[in-house]
């Protein structure tokens, strides 16, 4: 005899349901910003609502084109970029020789072109600071926007005390006041040594030097290489027109340029300066000029590098609830940092700032107010997508070419909004049908798909903009095709249950004791035709490349979301259903007549049975 069923609550499982709707949609509405439409809307991808495309391509130092290796490994490197951001699918091809191209649903190509950056990091000594004549005023630095000059601190791992911390004073605060336009660097600065203490320079860069400085004039040139602090063009405005030819010179001219006439020279601006070809300051053991918006910065040789970084992660100041990029450091590069640290604490001018340089710019230049043994925390007014950027490019590494984006283009959604709006209406449609039908033959029961189906429709929807938000999913065209598979998952396991149901109720059991006995054989084919559509999701998700991972991923969402379904909507509503008036009406029901099986003649009959046998 079968073991008696706990009595059923279905009134918890809705409960435990409603609840997980509402915060879903709790989450959906005050989790975005902006707008109810764009709380509303998921992300789509390319083929939906169109993007943008960048094409990077490739230099090598020595000008030879790269080795298929070198962009292959460039080329797994920017995809990981792109997946560090999340679930965007992005595609990023090789094209021919030298050409790596980039896709990614959005308007705007800003990211684009940083996930090409090489990302090579250099910690340099700040030995003075000027303000950038072309550029904004140095004093609205501390204001500038986050992408390009967020205040940075550094603080020893774990300690919360100010005892052992970097200041997170804005950078142009103290060394570049707005009231003094030219700070004077030391004289036994690198940068500002007289023309004959410069540094050699390599074969091809003192050709390119020569060409420049026929383009400028002997007397311009001689004039800049014997400045030997940054000039003050308001104290001697005749200089203004003397060094008004270094306006004309183009990036690529000014990377050729010493690094004093760079810091020296005002008309020399942050603007040329930011567009230098990438890898115009790589050599660490050469002094460098970068900016900040509004500031110039004249830096020492480099002290701590990239491959002394151990980790870069985006996380939240629990402190400030800001987003920050926390920097480790390897065993060796540990104490570089903290060398670092104290010799730019115990440096004897004012300046005692140590700037982080990222490629051509200066990411931020915190004052440095004792030695810090620790960790690098860079802070400023980010959003989570430019941490996350930072992070990744960090994280991941160096390139090992330099890339130059070539073309951003915008281009058209494959389908266009009409073709979309006539998909989603063709959807439509054919909901509508599989409904009309399920009342045509469930009847009752027809009502139960239908508040399946839209619950189960809504919980998707809301999980689209959900994973949007935080894991950057992007809906493309093949991920709308899996969530359309999943329903027709949903749909077979409504058969399966039913028909299941109405076996039941075929052997002669009342609906009120046929309800818990099918869905017990039902549940059993239901969990196990989802996990076989799981593992394919699964395999589908791990082992292939570009929109056949978002076709996976959505179905495997789409899946799990009706098994919660399945079990806090769908049984529990049957039980309700099944304790009604109406649900007893064949008619109604749509389960069929109760029948009895007589083994000693073979006949049905329709008559209702007085003395029902116990059920086993």
């Amino acid at each position: 005899m079968a073991q008696p069923q706990a009595p059923m609550h279905p009134g918890r499982q809705l409960g435990v349901l409603g609840t997980i709707f509402v915060l879903l949609a709790i989450w959906v509405w005050f989790g975005g910003d902006g707008g109810w439409r764009n709380r509303l809307e998921p992300n789509l991808g390319l083929d939906l609502i169109g993007g943008t495309t960048v094409t990077l391509q490739a230099k090598t130092d020595n000008g030879k084109p790269p080795t298929k290796q070198q962009m292959a490994t460039a080329k797994d490197i920017i995809d990981s970029r792109v997946n560090g951001l999340g679930v965007s699918e992005a595609e990023v091809v090789v094209e021919g020789d030298t050409n790596i191209v980039v896709s990614l649903p959005g308007k705007s190509d800003d990211r684009l072109k940083q996930i090409g950056q090489t990302a090579e990091l250099r910690f340099r000594k700040v030995l003075g600071s000027t303000q950038d004549v072309g550029g904004a005023d140095p004093s609205a630095s501390a204001s500038a926007s986050p992408s390009t000059s967020p205040s940075t601190s550094a603080a020893p791992s774990g300690t919360p005390s100010a005892s052992g911390s970097a200041s997170a004073k804005p950078s142009g605060s103290a060394s570049a006041p707005s009231s003094a336009p030219a700070t004077s660097a030391p004289a036994s600065d690198p940068a500002s040594a007289p023309a004959s203490s410069a540094p050699p320079v390599a074969a091809d860069v003192a050709q390119q030097r020569a060409a420049v400085q026929k383009k400028l004039g002997e007397s311009v040139w001689a004039a800049a290489m014997a400045e030997t602090a940054p000039v003050d063009l308001s104290a001697d405005p005749a200089k203004a027109q003397l060094y008004a030819p270094f306006k004309t010179l183009t990036p690529e001219e000014v990377a050729v340029l010493p690094p004093a006439m760079q810091y020296n020279i005002p008309t020399v601006t942050c603007a040329q300066l930011d567009k230098r070809p990438v890898g115009s300051i790589r050599d660490e053991k050469q002094p460098a000029v970068a900016c900040q918006p509004g500031v110039k910065y004249n830096l020492d040789v480099a002290k701590v590098l990239g491959t002394d970084v151990d980790n870069a992660d985006s996380s939240i100041d629990s402190t400030n609830g800001k987003w920050i990029v926390t920097i480790s450091f390897t065993g060796g590069g540990q104490n570089r940092w903290t060398e670092l640290t104290r010799e730019a604490y115990n440096n004897g001018t004012d300046s005692k700032q140590v700037a982080v340089v990222l490629d051509n710019q200066v990411v931020s230049a915190p004052v440095i107010e004792s030695v810090i043994p620790g960790d690098a925390r860079i802070t400023g007014q980010f959003t989570k997508r430019d941490t996350e950027l930072l992070a990744n490019q960090l994280q991941y590494g160096a390139l090992p070419l330099s890339f130059t984006p070539q073309d951003a283009q915008s281009i058209s959604a494959t389908l266009g909004s009409s073709h979309l709006e006539a998909g989603v209406l063709a959807a439509g449609i054919g909901l509508g049908l599989v409904v009309l039908y399920s009342f045509f033959y469930y009847r009752l029961l027809g009502l139960v798909i239908t508040l399946s189906l839209v619950l189960s429709g809504a919980m998707v929807y809301m999980a689209l903009i959900i994973l949007g938000r935080t894991m950057g999913f992007t809906l493309t065209l093949a991920g709308f095709a899996g969530f359309i598979v999943s329903l027709g998952v949903a749909a077979d396991s409504f058969v399966i249950y039913f028909e299941r149901l109405k076996d039941e109720i075929r052997e002669g059991r009342s609906p009120r004791s046929a309800v818990p006995r099918a869905w017990t054989r039902a549940r059993r084919t239901i969990i196990s035709a989802n996990a076989i559509t799981l593992l394919a999701a699964a395999v589908l998700y791990f082992f292939s490349i570009g929109s056949v991972r978002g076709f996976a991923f959505a179905l495997g969402v789409a899946t799990i979301l009706d098994l919660v379904v399945v079990f806090l909507f769908r049984h529990p509503i049957m039980t309700m259903f099944a304790r009604s008036k109406a649900f007893l009406s064949p008619r109604v029901s749509g389960l069929g007549r109760i029948v009895e099986q007589r083994p000693s003649t073979g006949v049905a009959s329709s008559a209702p049975r007085r003395n029902r046998p116990k059920e086993v």
